[in-house]
């Protein structure tokens, strides 16, 4: 079994709030947008990182990270992208692959909302923790945490931070 933080679209920012989650987690996700590689840096320090670059990476940011990283976690199947959409609506760029090869687990961020919901015809689910940075439209900071275990996704919990 594995415990993970999921977040997104941090747009350079850490704190310690963030980092208190991270060291209680056994893997990071990052489902890009992350702004600078500080970021990552210091989630790395602490934890197992798997992280994806979003729009507003810069080439620092994309020379470490892929665009898509798909990935086995515990018996689930994982694909994570920065802009992909959500069941009905995935984006183009993601859209084939999904629909051809449909992972157990699909992850993306860029639009700060949060929104995990169930694609009932391919069978997956969809999560976008929204933003956990402070730039942006979003009223409340948020991440997701989970845990993954013999092909089973469970304990999903919201964590909300005041802007």
């Amino acid at each position: 079994m594995k415990k993970i933080l999921l977040l997104s679209d941090t747009h350079g920012y850490i704190d310690e709030h963030i980092l208190s989650h991270v060291k209680s987690v056994d893997e990071v996700w990052h489902a890009g947008d992350i702004g600078d590689l500080k970021v990552t840096d210091n989630i790395k320090k602490l934890k197992t990182l798997r992280a994806v670059y979003g729009n507003i990476d810069s080439a620092d940011v994309r020379q470490e990270f892929p665009l898509n990283n798909r990935f086995d976690c515990e018996g689930v199947d994982v694909l994570i992208t920065h802009i992909g959409g959500y069941p009905g609506r995935y984006s183009p760029a993601i859209r084939e692959e999904i629909y051809q090869n449909p992972p157990k687990l699909f992850i993306c961020g860029h639009s700060h909302i949060l929104k995990v919901m169930p694609d009932k015809k391919r069978s997956l689910l969809h999560m976008n923790p929204g933003a956990i940075g402070k730039h942006g439209f979003h009223k409340v900071r948020t991440m997701l945490s989970f845990t993954v275990d013999t092909g089973k996704i469970e304990n999903l919990e919201v964590i909300e931070v005041k802007r």
